[in-house]
């Protein structure tokens, strides 16, 4: 999602200092050392990687801070994504369309889209270069790449998608999938999977299953339906308040549930499944469906595997309650290319989006930040057609909800809420930098209640 603009010449600023180098004086934790001088012909004061929710967002919040002339993106697609919006896009109640804008149309006025791919950071020179092999330098990077999506590592796939029947709401190739084959089901089983890795928006595979159930019923087909959920975990939901719920919706709705299944191989010929059962290695068990619906392994992006900024697992390494790097301290992050241990969603994007402006702003003043992120994130479950769990928790797993009402309950408000009150404040609040989360709203609610 980028492009490039170009300084004929530029100070490249070295790493942090954490230790005093013989014949250099001690500087502060947050000081730059700026002495040396740089080959590079491009130079920007605050570098942004990736143009998803999380790079937009910032370079919005820094183009006020720094001006826009000062910022770059760097983000190789043309189109930008609301990809929330594509639980309801599977399920026949949103167009495709609706969820989809120019990536030019949301980089902020005046800041340069640098349109190319990185594929190497270089932190300690203050570096990165692009997939051209062109090197853009900065004083301050923020890493907002994302996640990857990991369809090739379950056998059979992502050939498989050339069938019928199977679908995915994770990838804008075949999201369009899942409602034609919703639309196609005749009789048998309906599996839905989740992966054993880490997911963007963890609900989402349990939304689109509540929903094809709903749909099954409305077209008088569920009398001949199996509604299948096979998931790698070994719990239905991480809050137990709403885990609740949901294993209450999943009994009245003669849903199975089967957990510690992982989806190995899909023969999509045969329609048949093959899934493992990580309590017993080595055993698996192949499922016939009609329907399948797919979330795909996940992980790092490639520039993040074996980076200096990444821990060992390849996630940017950050303090998940400043979104520093934990190294060096004119890197951040947010997002779901992050470590921060909670769930990766857009409403996570937000809140962080707030503590970052914060902090960043503290560190270019040479001061320590205050601000912190207590792990705030939103995942609307939608359970039907007219209903949503509105769940928000925090780094504990413990209920942080907005408004003073019972959240577990399902509520069409909310899913008002979901379907069209939230893509409007993703475009015109979030992306723009004037929506940092719930967190004023939750504050003016309990203070109204007192």
């Amino acid at each position: 999602m980028l492009n490039m603009g170009v300084v004929s010449t530029c100070f490249c600023v070295h790493s942090f200092v954490h230790m005093p180098r013989p014949g250099v004086h001690k500087m502060s934790y947050y000081q730059l050392h700026t002495a040396a001088r740089c080959a590079a012909k491009d130079y920007y004061e605050v570098l942004v990687l990736g143009g998803g929710s999380g790079g937009i967002t910032m370079s919005s919040r820094l183009r006020r801070k720094v001006g826009a002339e000062n910022v770059a993106v760097v983000e190789p697609n043309e189109k930008h994504y609301y990809q929330p919006l594509w639980t309801l896009v599977g399920a026949g109640a949103k167009q495709l369309a609706a969820s989809a804008r120019p990536t030019e149309s949301v980089i902020p006025s005046g800041v340069k889209w640098i349109k190319s791919r990185v594929t190497e950071l270089d932190p300690d020179k203050n570096c990165i270069y692009l997939a051209n092999d062109k090197k853009i330098s900065y004083k301050y990077l923020i890493v907002a790449l994302g996640l990857q999506l990991h369809y090739e590592k379950i056998k059979g796939l992502p050939e498989g998608f050339n069938y019928p029947k199977i679908g995915s709401n994770y990838s804008v190739h075949t999201v369009e999938k899942t409602w034609k084959a919703l639309q196609d089901f005749k009789e048998g089983n309906a599996i839905f999977t989740y992966p054993n890795t880490p997911v963007k928006c963890g609900g989402a595979p349990q939304k689109i299953m509540y929903l094809s159930e709903a749909y099954l019923r409305k077209t008088g087909k569920r009398a001949k339906a199996n509604i299948i959920f096979n998931t790698s975990l070994g719990s239905i939901f991480a809050v137990e308040k709403y885990a609740n719920k949901l294993l209450e919706i999943i009994k009245d709705r003669n849903i199975t549930v089967n957990y510690k299944h992982n989806l190995i191989e899909v023969r999509a010929d045969k329609q048949e499944a093959v899934f493992e059962n990580l309590d017993k290695p080595g055993e698996t068990e192949v499922y016939q469906y009609e329907m399948l619906h797919v979330t795909p392994p996940m992980g790092p992006p490639d520039v993040l595997m074996n980076s200096p900024v990444s821990d060992t697992a390849g996630w940017l390494d950050i303090d998940k309650e400043i979104l520093q790097h934990k190294k060096y301290h004119n890197v951040f992050g947010l997002g779901d290319c992050t470590n921060l241990p909670t769930s990766k969603t857009a409403a996570a994007i937000a809140a962080q989006s707030a503590v970052l402006d914060k902090t960043i702003s503290l560190v270019m003043k040479n001061q320590l930040p205050t601000k912190k992120y207590d792990g705030y994130t939103s995942c609307p479950i939608v359970t039907g057609y007219n209903s949503v769990i509105l769940a928000e928790f925090d780094y504990n797993a413990q209920p942080l909800e907005t408004f003073p009402i019972d959240q577990s309950k399902e509520r069409r408000l909310m899913y008002y809420m979901k379907a069209d009150l939230m893509p409007f404040l993703y475009w015109n609040g979030l992306l723009k930098g004037y929506w940092g989360g719930p967190a004023p709203i939750r504050k003016l609610m309990h203070l109204g209640l007192k």
